[in-house]
């Protein structure tokens, strides 16, 4: 339900793959440096598993303009593997309602997380499954987003008309074939005239150079910017940004100039996202993902203490990009293994997007966990096959509704800390951190909250 004043109520894996089924443990930075060193691999290592057949040219599809809005909604998804378009007409319906009440931004990625191979083989286009996902991203009132990721086979060192998906998300383009991508990338802005934003790349895949340790900015760059000037010749006022990189912690102290009791990032993608930002032809906001755990402990200080490392890496986002808009493409907030209850679980999500509202982000997109079958989804927005409304999906509709892009936040205290609030001239939001019921004083009134309870009370004329 869409708060009003009363209540309401896990992480993907960063490397899902389009006709995969497993689901792989989070990836953090020492993660990602194994999946990512395969780009260094000879193009011999592709299998070429899935051979393509030739597509009848598709039109474009005819797609609403998206909902002309006051405020820009800042809250949003991302469709992964599983999603509505693959549902029953009944979670369909109830997807398109849960999405399209208060509008959100949603984003698609262009190949793989659901989405077939856009260019198997040089000028042969098959967008069908991306029209799918945009047809219905129009249909539920969306603000579409675009995210430039992942590359077909030949331009990665494998064999036109054929993917091999083990290894999508793992290789990037050769630097020979930048161009190509980048001529990809400005034929898919054509083809969706009504998506205005788009991200370059995902997690710096392939980007790892395990000669020096390090990642390859400068290659990453290189292609940002041949993308970043094929888009804004289609359009000048398409959006752009970059360098969607993973930062990763931990809680063993290190050389870093960022760190806090949530931890210690890894100064190597501090170096890779400024190398960005002063090499970049031009960008129109900065994007980045992390998990609040650490690579070697968890959550520290705790769960919730933990969740203050988005807002600081916020804070020396804006500083050092001289203000850019940023934006949160993922976020993940459970360790493995956790545990954690469905009311748990929300309360800590609504803590984080009271740090991104509190630290000024521009744009959070919530990575939806959905899942193919019916039975327990963990974080899910609707019931897999059922389509009923699950607590992320109310959380995220009552931060669009009430704390949008530029909402100016009121201090409001509480008299337990436990209780964490964020108010805006109508309304205040609350959630419990504690497990146990939690009395105290919050806006000059006496509430009590269950344990992680959320709640939202209206202010003054709300």
């Amino acid at each position: 339900m869409i708060p009003t004043d009363g209540r309401h109520a896990r992480r993907r894996s960063p490397w899902p793959i389009a006709l995969g089924a497993g689901v792989l443990a989070v990836a953090l930075v020492a993660g990602i440096m194994v999946y990512a060193s395969n780009g260094s691999k000879p193009g011999n290592q592709f299998t070429g598993s899935e051979v393509a057949t030739t597509m009848p040219a598709q039109p474009a599809p005819q797609l609403e303009q998206p909902p002309a809005l006051k405020d820009w909604p800042r809250w949003g998804v991302t469709h992964t593997q599983y999603s509505a378009t693959n549902e029953t007409q009944k979670a369909i319906d109830e997807a398109k309602g849960l999405l399209g009440r208060v509008p959100l931004v949603q984003n698609q990625h262009i190949m793989g997380w659901g989405v077939g191979n856009p260019e198997p083989s040089p000028g042969q286009y098959n967008f069908r499954d991306l029209d799918r996902r945009l047809k219905f991203m129009s249909s539920s009132r969306a603000i579409p987003v675009i995210t430039l990721c992942c590359a077909p086979d030949w331009m990665k060192g494998g064999q036109a008309g054929r993917t091999d998906w083990s290894k999508n998300h793992t290789v990037a383009p050769e630097p020979e074939h930048f161009d190509d991508f980048a001529a990809l990338a400005a034929r898919v802005a054509k083809q969706y005239p009504t998506v205005k934003h788009f991200m370059v790349w995902n997690e710096f895949k392939g980007f790892w150079d395990p000669t020096t340790n390090r990642w390859d900015a400068e290659g990453y760059t290189e292609l940002y910017n041949k993308v970043y000037t094929a888009l804004k010749k289609v359009n000048k006022d398409i959006q752009v940004g970059g360098p969607y990189i993973s930062v990763g912690t931990s809680a063993t102290p290190g050389p870093s100039e960022l760190s806090g009791p949530w931890g210690t990032v890894d100064q190597r993608v501090l170096d890779a996202i400024t190398y960005w930002i002063d090499h970049k032809k031009g960008a129109d906001f900065i994007v980045v993902d992390a998990a609040s755990m650490t690579n070697d402990k968890g959550n520290v200080p705790d769960d919730f203490g933990a969740q203050a490392k988005f807002s600081a890496v916020t804070t020396w986002l804006r500083q050092k990009s001289k203000d850019l808009p940023v934006w949160w493409s993922e976020w993940y907030v459970e360790p493995e293994n956790s545990q954690w209850t469905e009311e748990k679980r929300t309360a800590v999500q609504a803590t984080v997007l009271m740090e991104f509202a509190k630290s000024g982000v521009a744009t959070a997109l919530y990575w939806n966990p959905h899942k193919k079958d019916e039975g327990e989804c963990p974080g899910c927005l609707w019931t897999p096959k059922a389509g009923g409304e699950m607590p992320m999906a109310g959380l995220l509709s009552g931060f669009a509704k009430w704390f949008p892009s530029g909402t100016p936040l009121t201090d409001v205290q509480s008299s337990d800390q436990r209780i964490k609030v964020l108010g805006q001239e109508r309304q205040v939001v609350m959630v419990n951190t504690a497990a146990e019921d939690v009395t105290a004083t919050v806006d000059g009134r006496q509430v009590t909250l269950k344990p992680y309870e959320i709640k939202w009370s209206g202010r003054g004329g709300a």
